[in-house]
């Protein structure tokens, strides 16, 4: 909690380090022509600033491709490039971060830390009667997957398909199948919603790892077969020891939570206008959940880190992507190439005219 504390009030200085070394690393692993200096094209920000002040709409084009999410909003997608996956996960990592520890986002931070500390004493209770409810309904503790080809990803059972919901293999294959039908349709969103989710699961791990290896704390199932009922915490275990005995360090926060929040944030936040993805996507995490309880993988209380980094991550992601500009300026910057109207009119002799008038820009 101290620490966290410390990185709120330390905000400025922790984003211009973090920009720095990831700057760094970033030059020392691609090449500098790959680089980008911003996630909003400035042709598109000029665009704006012209219709803001004012400017003719001739003398202004929103580039990109635009979807309308209502009557007041419209988002606008740049063409995306597969190289920028690689170009801003580095900056995504860094602006995460701030975010995380940033003005708006710090008490939920804190209050994730809060849910954590309040739920460990209640863990072996949480753990007892998920499995007593799994037993039940007939839900096995182990997780058994099918051959498809050479990869063994088919679920075998109920529990195992809801285990394998934050799956990456799960994001992997949506993203192959939202890429897909881009480059069929030619459709700039759901291209970059693709490569958004392939950039979630890269981002929401770079910060669950090294969580993960600094607890150090045991899974339910290894607690469980010692006969004990509270987890033991070995705070930053070796690297050797780490990698030799996973389960016995890497419970806190839950990686597949982490990632199947931060995917579902990236795709609810690229289609808002898509009411039934958020009811439907809370729905499959929180039996995912579930599951992960009752087949003693990880306790209740690692999971409020786990939201509140892949909801960070995803919306960073998302934002950095989409340009929000209000529907009328859109209307103002792509206006009608012509218009018209009907018209009547009567001769001397008596007849009633009808006809159409049309003027072109």
């Amino acid at each position: 909690l101290l620490s966290y504390l410390f990185m709120v009030f330390s905000v400025n200085l922790f984003q211009d380090m973090t920009y720095f070394l990831l700057s760094f690393l970033l030059f020392s692993l691609y090449p500098v022509t790959a680089q980008e200096n911003d996630s909003i094209p400035q042709t598109t920000l000029d665009s704006l600033t012209n219709a803001l002040q004012g400017a003719h709409p001739s003398e202004a084009d929103l580039s990109g491709k635009q979807y309308k999410i209502n009557d007041n909003l419209t988002y606008v997608y740049q063409k995306p490039r597969f190289v920028d996956i690689f170009n801003k996960i580095p900056r995504n990592i860094g602006k995460s971060a701030v975010e995380m520890v940033s003005k708006p986002n710090y008490p939920y931070g804190l209050a994730a830390i809060g849910a954590t500390a309040a739920l460990i004493p209640a863990d072996p209770w949480l753990i007892r009667e998920s499995r007593n409810l799994g037993e039940n309904l007939g839900l096995n503790e182990a997780h058994t997957y099918k051959k498809l080809g050479f990869l063994k990803i088919i679920p075998a059972d109920v529990n195992s398909a809801m285990y394998f919901i934050g799956n990456g293999t799960t994001f992997i294959i949506i993203s192959g199948g939202m890429a897909t039908y881009g480059l069929i349709t030619g459709d700039y969103r759901a291209k970059s919603t693709a490569m958004q989710i392939l950039e979630s699961i890269i981002v929401s791990g770079a910060f669950v790892q090294p969580i993960k290896r600094l607890t150090g704390r045991e899974s339910p199932f290894i607690t469980a077969g010692d006969g004990r009922w509270h987890s033991q915490w070995t705070f930053a275990p070796s690297f050797k020891a780490y990698q030799e005995d996973t389960p016995m360090y890497d419970a806190m926060p839950s990686g597949h939570l982490t990632t199947a929040m931060s995917a579902l944030t990236v795709i609810a936040e690229n289609y808002p206008d898509y009411k039934w993805i958020k009811p439907v996507g809370y729905t499959a995490l929180g039996l995912m959940c579930y599951e992960m309880m009752q087949s003693k993988v990880h306790w209740a209380s690692d999971y409020p880190i786990a939201l509140f980094v892949g909801y960070i991550t995803g919306k960073t992601i998302a934002n950095r992507r989409i340009t929000k500009v209000k529907t009328e300026e859109v209307n103002a910057l792509n206006p009608k190439k012509y218009h018209w109207e009907f018209s009547t009119s009567n001769t001397w002799d008596g007849y009633q005219l009808v006809g159409v008038n049309i003027r072109f820009r």
